[in-house]
C-alpha cells in the first residue's frame, strides 16, 4: 500500500506512479537510471543535454571539439547531443519494458535546443512520452510537442512565468500540456528561474506559491486533469502529507532529483556519490557564476570557492581620472590608462603581492585579479568555446545571427560544458561545479543510506512510497 493511498496516474496512456525522476543535465541522468525508473513504474527522464553515446564496447564516445570556428564546433556539439540523448532514449525504453513513462529533459538555454530536441523525437516515435523543459521561457516547446505527438511539461518556478506562456503559446495546445512542474527556486538543485524581484536569500513557503500556480491555471481554463509536479527539496513524501488530495493544490506530482543520484543505476562516478554522504545543511549554495545568467544551486567545492574569491578580488575602473578614481594602475594592467580609487588600488596591491597579479576586464567597467595560471585557463576555455548555450556571458557566444552577444566575455564565470562534462566522466568534484538539490545533506541523516547503503532505483522507489 503508497503513502496515503497514493495513487497510480494516467500518463501516456498507462497507469503510472506520480513520481518524476529529475533529469538532471549533462551525462547526470542517462539510461540506466531513468529506464530503472519507469522500470518501477514512476517517470524516468532523460538528460538530453550533452549526453553520451557509446563505441562498439559500450565505452562513452569522447566529446571532442576540433573544428576550426565556434560555429563548426557548434554543429559538432548539435550532432554529439542528437546522437547521445537518441541512443540513451532507445536504452532507456527498452530497460522500462513498457513499464511507467520515459520523458526527456532539455534546458532551453542550450545551444541549438529546438534543433536538437526536433532530432532526438525525429529519431524517437513512440519511445518519449513527454518533454520537460525550463532554464528559459520555451514558447515554442508547445508546437515542437504538437509536432511529434508528445506531450511537454512547461517548468516554471512561479504563477507569473505560467501566465506568460500560457497566453503566448501553450493556450494553443492545451491537450498535449501532461503537467506543470514546478521547481522551487530555493530547494532545487542546477539552473533555476528565481526572478530578479526575489531575494536569493529570503527563501519563500512553496505551498502559497503552488497554490497560486493552480489558482492561475484555473482562471486561465486548464483542465484539473493537468498535474502539477513539485521539485525541489522533495526528500520524504510523508512532509507533503498536506499536498496529497488538497483541493487549493488539486492533481499533484512529485519530482526526485538529488535522491536519485545515490543509486547503484546512477551514472555519476563514485567518487561524485561519496562526497554526497559528506555534506551538511548548507554546504549547497545558491549563486550566479552560471555562464547563463541564471541562478543556480550547487556544492560548496573548491571551484565553487575559486568563483566566489574571484569575484571578490574586485574593483571598479575608469578610463580617465576623476575624482574619485584618482589613481592609475601601475601593475596587473601592462601598459592600458585604468584608474582606480586610492582604497581600490591598495586592496589591489596586496592581491597582486598575493600572486594574483593578472587583472581581467569584466562587463561591468571592472576588473578581477587572479593568477596567471588561472588567466590562461580562462582564456584557453573562453578561446575552445562549442556554443553549449543559447547565450554565454563567459565566452560572449550566441548561436543565432551574428553569433555574439556583443557583450565582453566575463572572467567571473566559467565554461559550463567543461566543469559538468569533467565531474560527470570521473573528474574530481573540488575541481569541478557540483550540482545539487539543498536537500543533499540528508543522505548524511536519514537512516535508509546508513551503513554506506546505496539502494537500486527500484529499492528507492519502493521506499518512497512508503512514505519515507
Amino acid at each position: 500500500m503508497a503513502f496515503k493511498g497514493l495513487q497510480p496516474v494516467s500518463y501516456g496512456g498507462r497507469e503510472v506512479w506520480p513520481l518524476v525522476e529529475g533529469g538532471k543535465g549533462v551525462s547526470a541522468t542517462n539510461h540506466m537510471s531513468s529506464g530503472a525508473w519507469a522500470a518501477a513504474g514512476g517517470i524516468g527522464t532523460v538528460s538530453a543535454v550533452n549526453a553520451d553515446s557509446y563505441d562498439e564496447v559500450g565505452n562513452p564516445i569522447p566529446q571532442v571539439y576540433d573544428a576550426a570556428t565556434r560555429k563548426e564546433r557548434h554543429q559538432q556539439l548539435i550532432q554529439y547531443a542528437i546522437d547521445g540523448a537518441t541512443e540513451q532514449v532507445k536504452r532507456a525504453y527498452e530497460m522500462s519494458e513498457g513499464r511507467g513513462a520515459i520523458n526527456i529533459n532539455v534546458l532551453w538555454e542550450m545551444g541549438g535546443a529546438q534543433e536538437v530536441l526536433e532530432g532526438v523525437l525525429s529519431n524517437t516515435p513512440g519511445m518519449i512520452t513527454g518533454v520537460t523543459c525550463g532554464a528559459g521561457m520555451p514558447y515554442k516547446l508547445a508546437e515542437i510537442a504538437a509536432r511529434h505527438n508528445v506531450h511537454y511539461l512547461p517548468i516554471v518556478s512561479s504563477a507569473r512565468a505560467f501566465r506568460a506562456l500560457w497566453k503566448r503559446s501553450y493556450s494553443k495546445v492545451p491537450d498535449l500540456m501532461a503537467a506543470v512542474v514546478y521547481e522551487d527556486p530555493w530547494l532545487a538543485g542546477g539552473h533555476n528561474g528565481l526572478s530578479n524581484a526575489e531575494d536569493p536569500r529570503q527563501p519563500q513557503d512553496p505551498y502559497p506559491r503552488v497554490r497560486d500556480l493552480r489558482e492561475t491555471m484555473r482562471k486561465e481554463g486548464v483542465s484539473e486533469d493537468v498535474a502539477i509536479v513539485m521539485a525541489g527539496g522533495v526528500w520524504q513524501l510523508k512532509e507533503w502529507n498536506d499536498w496529497i488530495d488538497n483541493p487549493e493544490i488539486g492533481k499533484i506530482m512529485f519530482q526526485f532529483g538529488t535522491r536519485p543520484l545515490l543509486t547503484k543505476e546512477s551514472p555519476i562516478p563514485q567518487v561524485w556519490k561519496d562526497m554526497l554522504r559528506t555534506l551538511d545543511e548548507g554546504d549547497v549554495l545558491l549563486h550566479k557564476f552560471s555562464p547563463t545568467g541564471f541562478y543556480s544551486s550547487a556544492v560548496k567545492t573548491p571551484f565553487l570557492y575559486d568563483l566566489l574569491h574571484r569575484s571578490e578580488r574586485q574593483i571598479a575602473f575608469a578610463k580617465e581620472e576623476t575624482e574619485v578614481h584618482s589613481r592609475q594602475l601601475d601593475f596587473g594592467v601592462k601598459g592600458k590608462k585604468m584608474y582606480v580609487s586610492a582604497e581600490d588600488y591598495d586592496r589591489a596591491k596586496v592581491w597582486f603581492g598575493e600572486g594574483h597579479t593578472e587583472a581581467l576586464k569584466t562587463p561591468e567597467d571592472t576588473l578581477v585579479w587572479v593568477t596567471p595560471d588561472k588567466r590562461d585557463e580562462i582564456r584557453k576555455d573562453q578561446q575552445d568555446c562549442m556554443g553549449c548555450l543559447s547565450h554565454c556571458q563567459f565566452s560572449s557566444w550566441k548561436d543565432h545571427d551574428d553569433y555574439t552577444t556583443g557583450r565582453l566575455a566575463d572572467p567571473r564565470s566559467f565554461c559550463i560544458q567543461k566543469t559538468l562534462q569533467d565531474i560527470a566522466h570521473g573528474g574530481d568534484p573540488d575541481d569541478n561545479l557540483a550540482f545539487a538539490g539543498h536537500a543533499a545533506y540528508r543522505f548524511k541523516t536519514d537512516p535508509f543510506y546508513s551503513n554506506n547503503f546505496t539502494p537500486t532505483v527500484k529499492e528507492l522507489v519502493d521506499r518512497i512510497l512508503t512514505g519515507e
